[in-house]
């Protein structure tokens, strides 16, 4: 059977780029299960339980993975690791024999995963440094560029696109701080044995100057992991629950980045849109069209680590007693994929932001259309300190910006500027020049452009942050 006539995850070759692939293909786990196992050995090594020329033996054979014929044990024998095992074992023939001494399958297993994740984090955490730093470019290049801003989807009052962008951009700083915490600091279940009471290696360590938390401790370390105090026979799965869901925060601003620039790339709007390609094909029946196709293309994929998160939760809810088996099948899919679309996320974001169309006039027309009916508050308070009741004046304002809407509704020019300063009852306490000033409404955007230049010089600071692991940055004993 080829690849081609069998089903293949969308999440194997087209979300997700080649090193998070590779982080979570079948070999490397596989790897660095075989890895474990080593570190084990040269650890009870210490205690003599294994030989040096046992130790060497496994050194020799730990990246010689087999994956057809594990596949051909493991269809007899219906348990993946230990399929595994038994084929490393058959390869290392001097030290194969002393593989395993002492552990359950989660003692293998659920270490590696946790070490999986961490690698994945931080390649993640990577991964949006490098898009907050797109983010602080597009920030400083239109921090003073005047629009209006929207709140319930109406028109409200001026803001900055350098201010806008970066709305987006803090969501994703927390992101990034919340999943840079969790890669630094997720424990892992350690070498507890079936239940988590260390009995079997107890008892193996019995007479030796080693106890099974100086084993642990060794092997751990080869993996840069640290233990919980207490476990069952697998780490909590509540820490699953936390990862994805800070994966799927991740996807949830993405999310309302790339909704909030389909907004604003409408036909109604056309402020922006996302970067279209010469030869780009928008649409098979209308050749016009330049749909956002990107943006609806990370809408969509973000909503797979939100539903993986809630599958994770499920699975920390009614995992019982020490351990049962309800959580393994989901989670071979819940937590790569989650990974994969973030991956594919930020690569998509990266996209984006880095090729945005700023459509300058567009801004402006809107600018102008709804922005006089903002700089209305600035002429309020002008006529209040030149000797106006406020609560009338505040009424006249709201009649002739009502007037102004009718206008605007039939898609005339905002007339408002011109009917404060011809209006008696606004004149006597501002000057039509003053009007004209104040209903400059490129001046009423406050602090964005101070705010959005301060918070693009943070962003900036984060370039200094530790790179990425690499796929299997895991010391061999």
């Amino acid at each position: 059977m080829t690849v081609a006539n069998s089903y293949q995850s969308p999440f194997s070759w087209r979300y997700g780029r080649p090193a998070m692939r590779a982080l979570f293909s079948e070999e490397t786990k596989r790897r660095m299960w075989r890895r474990l196992w080593l570190a084990l050995a040269h650890a009870q090594a210490k205690a003599g339980l294994v030989s040096e020329e046992e130790v060497a033996d496994l050194r020799r054979h730990v990246d010689a993975v087999d994956i057809e014929a594990a596949h051909r044990i493991e269809a007899e024998i219906g348990h993946d690791l230990m399929a595994e095992l038994r084929v490393f074992a058959s390869q290392a023939t001097l030290g194969g024999g002393k593989l395993h001494l002492g552990a359950t399958s989660m003692d293998i297993e659920d270490n590696v995963e946790t070490a999986r994740i961490k690698v994945a984090l931080s390649m993640l955490v990577a991964a949006i440094r490098e898009l907050l730093d797109a983010f602080a470019t597009k920030i400083d290049e239109h921090a003073d560029l005047a629009c209006i801003a929207y709140t319930h989807l109406q028109a409200a009052e001026p803001t900055t696109l350098g201010m806008r962008l970066a709305l987006w951009a803090q969501d994703l700083l927390l992101d990034y701080e919340e999943l840079r915490r969790i890669a630094e600091t997720l424990p892992s279940k350690g070498l507890r044995g079936a239940v988590g009471t260390s009995a079997s290696y107890a008892a193996l360590l019995h007479g030796s100057a080693l106890t099974p938390d100086d084993v642990e401790r060794d092997v751990l370390a080869s993996f840069d992991l640290e233990a919980l105090a207490i476990s069952g026979q697998t780490y909590p799965r509540k820490l699953d629950h936390q990862v994805l869901s800070a994966v799927a925060g991740f996807a949830a601003s993405i999310s309302k980045f790339a909704f909030d620039l389909r907004v604003l790339a409408s036909s109604p709007f056309g402020e922006l849109g996302e970067p279209f390609g010469r030869k780009q094909v928008g649409s098979s029946a209308m050749p016009f069209k330049r749909n956002p196709m990107l943006c609806e293309r990370m809408n969509s994929l973000a909503r797979i680590p939100a539903a993986n998160a809630q599958i994770a939760w499920q699975n920390a809810a009614d995992n019982l007693l020490e351990r049962t088996l309800d959580d393994s099948a989901n989670r071979r899919s819940i937590i790569p994929e989650s990974f994969l679309a973030a991956d594919e996320l930020a690569s998509l974001a990266h996209r984006v932001i880095s090729g945005l169309r700023v459509e300058r006039r567009a801004i402006a027309r809107n600018l102008a259309k709804f922005g006089p009916f903002a700089a209305t508050e600035a002429v309020l308070m002008a006529a209040v300190r030149g000797g106006a009741d406020r609560q009338a004046i505040h009424e006249r304002l709201r009649e002739l910006s009502m007037q102004a809407w009718s206008a605007v509704e039939q898609d005339e020019r905002n007339p408002l500027a011109d009917t404060l300063k011809n209006d008696p009852d606004i004149t006597r306490y501002v000057r039509p020049a003053d009007i004209d000033r104040l209903m400059q409404v490129e001046g009423h955007t406050g602090l964005a452009a101070e705010r959005a230049r301060a918070f693009a010089k943070r962003l900036r600071a984060l370039s200094g942050t530790a790179p990425a692991a690499s796929v299997l940055d895991i010391k061999l004993t």
